[in-house]
């Protein structure tokens, strides 16, 4: 649970820090800095997010609640596994992108070898792939967001409470 939450406001931090990235003039000083900042913290969100990802195929969620309609079950894991497929897409799109990029990777100003060679078509394939995973990811989360107050106002069956610390709840 504390491995999601810290994921959630790790990624939502991420997000709005690459939005912010589009106010940033390109070329002045401030852009190299906040551009290797979203870099370094992108890395160790992969590997946060693959850490999450470990925890979740090694320790199976509670199942979701009888009284949950079959298609609210099969949107429940697709949006999920759709999730994990942004989550873990985002920041390898960012990295590879990054390693075919003249300014490669600085690593909280740390200069890491690159591994591509400055190639503009690579960058603009992996960046644009890196752009509109986040984009979808967006989406994403904000239904998993509705879906979440759903259960938590409408439907009241605990799921949402499955994620909060605090008291437990039995199963339904």
């Amino acid at each position: 649970m504390a491995l999601h939450w810290l994921v959630a406001l790790a990624v939502a931090g991420q997000i709005g820090l690459g939005w912010f990235l589009d106010e940033v003039p390109r070329g002045t000083p401030d852009r190299t800095l906040w551009i290797n900042l979203h870099k370094s913290t992108g890395i160790v969100l992969g590997i946060l997010i693959l850490l999450r990802l470990a925890w979740r195929i090694t320790h199976k969620p509670p199942p979701l609640p009888l009284t949950m309609p079959r298609w609210e079950r099969l949107a429940a894991s697709t949006n999920h596994a759709l999730l994990y497929v942004c989550l873990i897409g985002m920041p390898l799109a960012g990295y590879i992108a990054s390693n075919h990029s003249r300014f490669g990777i600085r690593f909280f100003g740390i200069p890491l070898a690159p591994w591509g060679r400055d190639d503009r078509a690579i960058y603009s394939v992996f960046n644009g792939l890196h752009e509109v995973l986040s984009w979808l990811l967006v989406a994403l989360i904000a239904l998993h967001l509705a879906a979440a107050l759903k259960h938590a106002l409408i439907d009241r069956d605990g799921v949402l409470q499955r994620m909060l610390p605090g008291k437990r709840l039995p199963q339904i």
